[in-house]
């Protein structure tokens, strides 16, 4: 029997050799250190969070909400309808400027039927003839851009505008060399129609916040 068997023991009990035998304790320290690993990493993310949430309620949120925000789109409205001229209420004198006879006559007849008020009928003076080389020149007062110029500007498609300084309200249609025709009634009223009817633009108030 060896001297490390207590006595009184022995069989399956018995101590041998001549060394006590160590006891050591478990191994706890790698629990301790991954617990204390994952209590740090839980306590990064919840001061983040609240770092986002501080954010969110404070300046630093303010392109975030910028982004969701809903702006409402413009609504457009209808432009106030301009204020032009009846064809009878707009007087036409009617010159011929081109080397072709009778133009100034069939011209004169053909806006006269479509309304117009007809005054002079003739040759074009010195200072226009054959000298308007497009389709036709519209003369008047300063007055007449504002209506005049554009309503009768319907009846001749590409007839060139210039004011001189007269002071009736009369307009002068000079028939340039390129004249073929006065735009067709269909064509003429349906530009006239487009003159008249407003233009729908977006309304400053439907575009605030």
């Amino acid at each position: 029997m060896s001297m490390l068997t207590p006595p009184g023991m022995g069989g399956k009990y018995r101590i041998t050799g001549n060394k006590y035998p160590r006891m050591r304790r478990p191994r706890h320290r790698r629990r301790y250190v991954l617990a204390a690993a994952a209590a740090v990493v839980a306590l990064g993310l919840a001061g983040w969070g609240t770092l986002q949430l501080i954010d969110v309620f404070t300046g630093d949120g303010k392109q975030a909400a910028a982004a969701t925000s809903h702006k409402p789109a413009c609504r457009p409205t209808k432009a106030p309808v301009k204020a032009l001229p009846k064809p009878g209420q707009i007087k036409v004198n009617v010159y011929n400027a081109t080397p072709r006879g009778g133009l100034a006559k069939s011209t004169a007849d053909e806006l006269k039927k479509r309304g117009f008020d007809i005054g002079k009928v003739g040759n074009a003076p010195e200072t226009y003839d054959k000298k308007v080389p497009g389709a036709g020149l519209l003369l008047g007062a300063p007055t007449s851009e504002d209506g005049p110029f554009a309503v009768l500007g319907t009846q001749l498609k590409g007839a060139a505008k210039k004011t001189d300084a007269r002071k009736t309200a009369d307009v002068d249609l000079i028939i340039g060399t390129a004249f073929k025709t006065l735009n067709v009634p269909k064509d003429a009223d349906q530009a006239l129609a487009t003159l008249t009817k407003p233009a729908p633009t977006p309304s400053a108030s439907a575009c605030t916040d």
